[in-house]
Order: structure tokens, then C-alpha cells, then sequence
């Protein structure tokens, strides 16, 4: 009896210290409590390191784009303060407005045919030249004179002829001589000489050129002035000569020729003008061009010869 008890009391003692045994490894297997606090630290030391880095980027950008718009906008001479950066927005170049244009003024309307331009007269010289005259007119003109018409402007006219004028003893000095005629508002008709880029000498005539006149071709009463030199210096002209004629021809004229020292050309009609040059190289001629007109079957309707009005020989 006596061994059964002690077996029994000693069962209990053997479970209790398998309890504590047990719950001691249960203990040394439980993980050590989570460090919150450090945890918390290092993710808000993190998160600075973030804020930190993308600041500084910014920082560096902002840095640059100063230079940028410095480099594009082509700034004076001081340089951008870096202290001050200018907005990104600033950066782009914009195109400069371009200036007004300044309106041209209108020139005369150009002749019929390159031809009529004549010894390296351009068209500008011409135009400027006719402008000089007009210019000259108006300045010359008679306070008050009931007799004068106003010239107008250079755009009211067509320019017909521009050549090489020979100075000569009545009138010294190389220069050209330009033509030009206007419809509007009355006809009128310019010979103009420039020399030295100053207007020298205007001829002047209004009006209808043929009158009351029923011929199919009337020669300029003044053309004189492109075709001759001075009669101080007959039989001693300067040669080789550069010569022209100008005068009018009516709608049933197709063809106009003009012969003078000794060769014959056609003439360029231009809107109701007829116009022919030459060059007298060797010789001073006595006898003024020979006109003949021609309608559009060819036939002869018009004979300088035949006209009694018309001076056929030079003073």
C-alpha cells in the first residue's frame, strides 16, 4: 500500500515539472517583442532623404533655366543673377513683330518694249529722272500764271523713251533724256534731260498731239530736241550721236518707219505713240527723219514728204 501512494504522489510532481518545462521552451521560442520606435525613426530619416533628394533636383533645375532664357533671348550685356531665377515660362523664344512695311510710292508704267530703254538707262534711272523733272517744273513755276498746268505726278505717266542725251555747245555735259506721256486728266507729253542727277531741261506739251489735224501720223513738234544738236555747232556735231523721234499715229496705223542718216528702221508703236532711235556714227546729216505710215493692208497712208507742216530739212 504503502509503494502504490508513493507512486501516486509522486505522478503529480513529474507532470508539474513536464509543465514547467514545457512552458519554459514555449517562452524561449516566443520572438522578442516588435521595436516600434525604431521602425518609426528610420522611416521618417527616410522620408527626409527623399524630400531632400527631389529638392535638390528642383533646386538644379531652377538653377539651370536662368542660363537657358539668357541664351536664347540674347540679353544685354549683364548676366542673369542666379539669386533671382526667371520663371520657366520666360524661356521660350518668342518672334519678333516685324516692322511695318513702308508703302511704296508708284512709279510711271513701263514702255511697250525693253527697246525703248536704250544705253544702259533703266528703268528706275528713268523713272527717278522723271520725278526730278516734275519736281524741277513745280519748283520753276510762276506764282499765279493762269497759262501753267499742273504736271502731276510721275505715276500719272508711261514712260516711252529713255536714252544717252550728247551735251553740245548750247547745252555742255552728257546726261540722259527721258519721255513720258500721260491720258489723264489732260494729254500732256515730257521731254526731260537730267545730267549730273539734276534736272537740266523740261519740254512741255498739252493737249490732244494731232488737233484738228485728219493725218494718220503727226510727228512731235518738238522732237527736234531728241534727234539734233545745237545749231551753234552745225557741221561739227559730237559723234557717234544716239538720236530719236516720238509722235503719235491713229488706231487704222499698223506700222510706222522712220529714216534718218542714211538707214531705216521700224518704230515701236506704244498706245498711241510711235518711238525710234538710231546712231549717227561718222557724219552730221542735214536732212530731218523721213516718217511713212502704214494701215493694216500695207497700203502708205502717211508721207513726211508729202507733209507740208513738216520741216524736212535742219537749221
Amino acid at each position: 500500500m504503502s509503494g502504490e501512494k508513493q507512486g501516486a504522489e509522486a505522478e503529480p510532481d513529474f507532470e508539474d515539472r513536464v509543465r514547467a518545462l514545457l512552458a519554459g521552451d514555449a517562452s524561449a521560442l516566443r520572438p522578442p517583442p516588435v521595436p516600434y520606435p525604431e521602425i518609426r525613426r528610420r522611416g521618417m530619416l527616410e522620408r527626409r532623404r527623399r524630400r531632400l533628394g527631389v529638392t535638390g533636383v528642383a533646386l538644379a533645375t531652377l538653377a539651370v533655366v536662368p542660363v537657358g532664357a539668357y541664351a536664347i533671348g540674347g540679353g544685354g550685356g549683364g548676366a542673369v543673377s542666379p539669386a533671382r531665377p526667371e520663371p520657366s515660362v520666360r524661356t521660350s523664344a518668342r518672334p519678333t513683330p516685324s516692322a511695318p512695311s513702308t508703302p511704296s510710292v508708284p512709279g510711271p508704267a513701263r514702255p511697250a518694249t525693253a527697246g525703248q530703254l536704250l544705253d544702259g538707262v533703266t528703268y528706275e534711272n528713268a523713272a527717278a529722272g522723271l520725278g526730278k523733272c516734275i519736281a524741277y517744273d513745280k519748283a520753276n513755276r510762276v506764282a499765279g500764271d493762269p497759262g501753267h498746268t499742273d504736271l502731276g505726278t510721275a505715276a500719272d505717266y508711261r514712260i516711252i523713251l529713255a536714252m544717252k542725251s550728247t551735251g553740245d555747245s548750247n547745252a555742255p555735259g552728257d546726261g540722259i533724256s527721258v519721255v513720258a506721256v500721260r491720258e489723264k486728266p489732260t494729254p500732256a507729253r515730257l521731254i526731260c534731260t537730267v545730267k549730273g542727277g539734276e534736272a537740266q531741261g523740261l519740254n512741255t506739251s498739252l493737249g490732244d498731239p494731232f488737233g484738228d489735224s485728219p493725218v494718220a501720223v503727226v510727228p512731235d513738234i518738238n522732237a527736234g530736241k531728241l534727234y539734233q544738236q545745237s545749231y551753234l555747232d552745225k557741221g561739227h556735231w559730237k559723234l557717234p550721236f544716239r538720236w530719236g523721234v516720238i509722235g503719235g499715229y491713229r488706231s487704222s496705223v499698223s506700222k510706222v518707219t522712220v529714216s534718218y542718216g542714211g538707214s531705216t528702221s521700224k518704230a515701236v508703236l506704244d498706245h498711241g505713240w510711235f518711238v525710234a532711235t538710231g546712231t549717227l556714227q561718222h557724219r552730221q546729216v542735214t536732212e530731218a527723219p523721213r516718217l511713212r505710215g502704214y494701215d493694216w493692208t500695207g497700203k502708205l497712208v502717211y508721207d513726211s514728204d508729202q507733209d507740208g507742216s513738216y520741216e524736212k530739212t535742219l537749221p
